[in-house]
């Protein structure tokens, strides 16, 4: 009985990573199109945000978005807010800023 539970756990474990790693090489081909079809740098990209929205740059993140492959660049404030600036990533222009809403302040008013 204890040997059919190791062969068990071992095919379960092997059915795990084999699935897991088709999901690694899967993501790896949707992250290599992306930066296929960015012609603006992640450099670039955070310059362009900077210039945007004063402040630090805590996170750069290319994305598909509606179609189209985008920088999603956060950018911390001096008063603690985080904005996100989508930037397009074939011309480089900015498409829109966002305030990230503060998940702290959200849990806090939800155990009142």
């Amino acid at each position: 009985m204890r040997t059919l539970r190791i062969i068990a756990s071992g095919v379960v474990g092997f059915l795990f990573f084999m699935g897991s790693s088709a999901w690694a090489d899967d993501k790896e081909a949707k992250i290599t199109d992306l930066v296929k079809e960015a012609k603006i740098t992640i450099d670039q990209a955070i310059k362009t945000a900077s210039e945007k929205v004063p402040g630090t740059v805590v996170e750069a993140e290319l994305e598909k978005k509606h179609g189209k492959t985008v920088w999603e660049v956060e950018v911390l404030s001096a008063d603690g807010n985080v904005t996100e600036v989508h930037i397009d990533a074939a011309t480089g222009t900015v498409i829109d800023t966002e305030a990230k809403k503060d998940e702290k302040k959200k849990e806090g008013k939800k155990g009142k």
